[in-house]
């Protein structure tokens, strides 16, 4: 019986990189797989056993660190709509554009503060590539620098907070730990802060050292076009498009990390937060307000009938006793805890070469979680590695989905293979974060 949990794991991997709907695959084959096993060994699984799955889904629905996630992804959506990104992407490039690479670093800037501000990757990379693409490419850029800087600064929104996949990995770790000590979604916003500020810093650093070694593919702004922008009230221009924004994440992240709110309370902060930018920026109107929220009821939808199927594949998986199967496979396998974590980030990121973030958090996380408790692991830091090795999973191809909403609002001579040459250094960027975060776990320490 352990084996066949095994064996449906394995299944509904299969099936879903096929293509299959991922929330009816988790669900529906775990329940028909389980209907097959109680009629011919009752004594294992029975159809009573689905008894419990009721109050599991109820206990899901009714989670009040999961009703954040509707709400962060509603204040992303209404930023987007704000025409924030436009203005934030002008000026910047206004302060940087005198220097060599400087409107490659603006979009990196951009992409921070979008990021500690929507945290919807498909959201920034394609406003910022609908936005600065073209502007790049008529000043001269070369495509791929172009697209590697769009692609991987949309996807900061995965690592620095407030990140949905922080509250999915939160709520996940916690429902898989087993009574072991609990992982708040607080905790891991102010743990993910200092590595993705280095992924920031490091992606400048790239950036200037590109420029300075190819200076006819990273060229500046004309100094007669920065001086026409700057004379015409840029004070005003700054504190109008810098101010209110950074006034927002301190907001959110701030009332987070003094305890004044729960990451929950602070989500709603941040969507009305959000609803008033877009009102001062003259964008908000009864359409913008309905659009926002079918945007939202549908992502929302999407997350949550992934999750019920998890929830339906957990309760089938760990009655057939699976976990302990994996367990005891592990265990006499005599990996030490650091092959064991090493191995899972290469399943993580192999995985993430063909399958969502999402799919990775509730397949994955669950079956790995106990055995990580088993050897008494930090889940602080070992959450921190999963969501920063999650990351690269919005840049890999084939199925990288950064590089599909950027090749969908590219201009027609951005080719496949410019966006795929472009994100290589980004990605070697992001293991080795990975790796400083696994030999120097005190990182994460520092930044709570």
């Amino acid at each position: 019986m352990e084996v066949l949990a095994i064996v449906l794991f394995a299944v509904i991997f299969i099936l879903i990189l096929k293509g299959y709907p991922v929330a009816f695959t988790l669900g529906g084959l775990s329940v028909i797989f389980a209907i097959g096993i109680s009629i011919f060994r009752p004594d294992v699984f029975s159809i009573s056993d689905f008894n419990i799955l009721p109050s599991r889904i109820m206990g899901t629905v009714n989670n009040y660190v999961l009703m954040a996630v509707p709400l962060f992804i509603f204040m992303g959506i209404m930023l987007e709509k704000s025409g924030l990104a436009q203005s934030l992407l002008e000026t910047m490039a206004m302060m940087f554009g005198s220097m060599n690479g400087g409107l490659a670093i603006s979009v990196i800037i951009v992409g921070t503060l979008l990021a500690a501000s929507t945290g919807i990757v498909g959201a920034t990379v394609v406003t910022m590539g609908m936005i600065s693409l073209p502007t790049m490419l008529e000043r001269g850029y070369k495509p791929e620098l172009a697209t590697g800087v769009i692609a991987s600064s949309g996807t900061l929104g995965q690592i620095i907070p407030p990140s949905i996949v922080l509250v999915l990995l939160a709520d996940t770790i916690n429902s898989s730990s087993r009574g072991s000590e609990s992982v708040d979604v607080g905790s891991l916003f102010s743990a993910a802060m200092l590595p993705g500020l280095i992924l920031v810093v490091l992606y400048i650093i790239y950036v200037l050292i590109y420029a300075a070694i190819r200076k006819d593919s990273a060229p500046s702004i004309p100094k007669e076009e920065i001086k026409a922008f700057r004379g015409d009230n840029f004070i005003a221009k700054i504190i109008k498009v810098l101010v209110l924004p950074i006034l927002l994440i301190v907001l959110v992240l701030g009332s987070i990390f003094t305890g004044i709110a729960s990451p929950t309370e602070a989500s709603a902060i941040g969507a009305l937060g959000a609803t008033i930018l877009t009102i001062i920026q003259g964008k908000f109107s009864l359409k913008i307000g309905k659009e926002v929220a079918r945007s939202t009821t549908r992502l929302t939808t999407m997350v949550f009938f992934i999750l019920l199927g998890a929830t339906t594949f957990t309760l089938v998986f760990r009655t057939l006793g699976g976990d302990d199967y994996l367990q005891q496979l592990i265990l006499e396998s005599q990996l030490t805890p650091t092959m064991f974590l090493l191995l899972v980030m290469l399943v993580i990121f192999v995985a993430g070469f063909f399958i969502d973030f999402i799919e990775i958090v509730f397949i994955i996380v669950p079956v790995v979680t106990p055995i990580f408790n088993v050897f008494d692991m930090n889940m602080l830091w070992v959450g921190i590695l999963m969501a920063l090795n999650l990351q690269t999973s919005f840049l890999t191809p084939p199925f990288g989905f950064a590089l599909f909403y950027l090749k969908g609002v590219a201009p027609p001579q951005i080719k496949t293979a410019h966006i795929y040459r472009g994100i290589v250094p980004f990605i070697l960027i992001q293991l080795f974060v990975v790796a400083l975060v696994v030999f120097y776990p005190e990182i994460i320490f520092l930044s709570k």
